[in-house]
């Protein structure tokens, strides 16, 4: 199927920033939006906007640490809607901070959602993916997974890995499914929400001031990969401010 109408989208981390950006765009589009977050009265909030506009979505709460949860919102979007097209594995945290500050369960919490999360969403949607004969994968990664600073080993790690998975996943897919990566350069989304050092929190919340992106430039690529024809796999797409380093 090429184009947006009528495609049945999944997306976690939905409840702000890209996923919300995301599902605005795409239900405008004519797509059926799956949302999926943590916050269940945002998701609900953000469903009362898409169908005033006339969009058709469903919802459910979803922390992507739970591989039951994400399996259960795959499995919404095939109950509600009979299928699924694409998977936007979206959720994601970045409590970043010097290594010396030995943060380990800040470690632990990039690992479970960045990572963790990503692979949950695979094993949910493969299955299905194979057994319709098509389907898209599109995973968020980052510019730190391009270029490494300091205060972000860990974070940056989580985001390297997801684009080698996402790269061997595309290559064991076959001509039928497709993956891309959107890797994000700094956008206005609560990432430094969860930033844990002051010192690193404040650095953070300054610069994304300055120069960060709306997140609607990212739905706009997400938009961009899923429309194109079937047969056309966009690999990834890298988009960041012209301001970042």
């Amino acid at each position: 199927m090429t184009g947006i109408e009528g495609k049945v989208v999944a997306i976690t981390g939905a409840s702000s920033g890209i996923g919300e950006a995301t599902a605005l765009l795409l239900a405008l589009r004519g797509a059926k939006v799956v949302l999926g977050a943590r916050r269940l009265d945002r998701l609900r909030a953000l469903a009362g906007r898409i169908e005033a506009e006339g969009g058709e979505v469903a919802y459910a709460r979803t922390d992507v640490t739970r591989r039951a949860d994400l399996a259960g919102l795959v499995e919404l979007a095939h109950e509600r809607y009979g299928g699924l097209d694409v998977l936007v594995n979206n959720a994601g945290v970045g409590p970043i901070s010097p290594l010396d500050d030995l943060r380990v369960e800040d470690w632990e919490q990039m690992i479970d959602v960045n990572l963790k999360g990503v692979l949950y969403g695979i094993a949910a949607a493969l299955p299905i993916f194979r057994t319709q004969g098509f389907g898209q994968f599109v995973n968020t990664a980052s510019t730190a997974a391009h270029r490494i600073v300091p205060n972000q080993s860990v974070y940056a790690g989580t985001k390297s890995a997801v684009r080698a998975i996402s790269e061997g996943l595309r290559q064991e897919a076959g001509d039928t499914l497709r993956v891309t990566i959107i890797s994000p350069g700094f956008t206005r989304t609560d990432f430094t929400e969860g930033v844990t050092n002051p010192q690193v929190k404040a650095l953070l919340t300054e610069s994304r001031d300055k120069f960060a992106m709306d997140p609607n430039v990212i739905a706009h690529a997400i938009a961009f990969a899923i429309e194109q024809p079937a047969e056309v796999d966009v690999s990834e797409i890298i988009v960041r401010p012209t301001a970042q380093g």
